[in-house]
């Protein structure tokens, strides 16, 4: 049985267009999914503190109070073997609430370790990952895109490379715009769950 994580990372949470997408999509095309539902955008995760960083240092500090969300939510990215990422892109790049999520996930000896030669090296299987990326332009490429990018290198950080993404443009440009984005969102996504789970 396929293992899903839907996260939301929108303002919106789980009323968000790109996150009722997931959730359609793996109704329609994986009906037998268990399915985890995370809204971040609604319920902020935590910043990291100082503790936090100390435990990073510390001997025996990974397995204390300071790291244990970030330990909960690598628990659970790495019982899944579907992960889809459901994000606004705010001022060209992540929103915060992805960001609080990213500096969480991707922790040194846990998520991913140094070689000698000083690459980062991911410690995570691989999994199939789809990025829902919505934004109020009407055209992808008219202006600079630093989600796509940073995301990729991320997520490849910590050893995720299979990462599909799908641009939900004109979310703010009326029903008729956001009706034909979400079309073309589905049928691509459909087309890539089916010949790749």
């Amino acid at each position: 049985m396929t293992r899903a994580l839907l996260l939301s990372f929108s303002p919106h949470g789980k009323a968000a267009h790109g996150f009722k997408l997931g959730r359609a999509l793996l109704r329609d095309l994986l009906p037998q999914a268990e399915v985890t539902e995370r809204d971040y955008g609604g319920q902020a995760l935590p910043p990291l503190t100082r503790e936090y960083a100390d435990a990073l240092t510390t001997p025996g500090g990974l397995n204390g109070d300071a790291t244990a969300v970030s330990e909960q939510l690598i628990v659970e990215l790495e019982a899944c073997d579907l992960l889809i990422l459901c994000t606004p892109v705010h001022n060209f790049t992540v929103p915060a609430a992805l960001k609080a999520w990213i500096d969480h996930v991707v922790r040194i000896h846990r998520s991913f370790t140094v070689s000698p030669q000083f690459e980062k090296v991911g410690l995570l299987h691989d999994r199939r990952t789809f990025v829902l990326v919505s934004s109020g332009n009407a055209r992808k490429g008219h202006e600079p895109d630093f989600l796509t990018p940073y995301l990729t290198t991320v997520l490849a950080t910590i050893g995720i490379r299979s990462v599909d993404f799908a641009y939900l443009p004109a979310m703010v440009r009326g029903e008729a715009a956001v009706n034909h984005s979400l079309e073309q969102a589905h049928q691509q996504l459909s087309a890539a769950i089916s010949t790749g789970l």
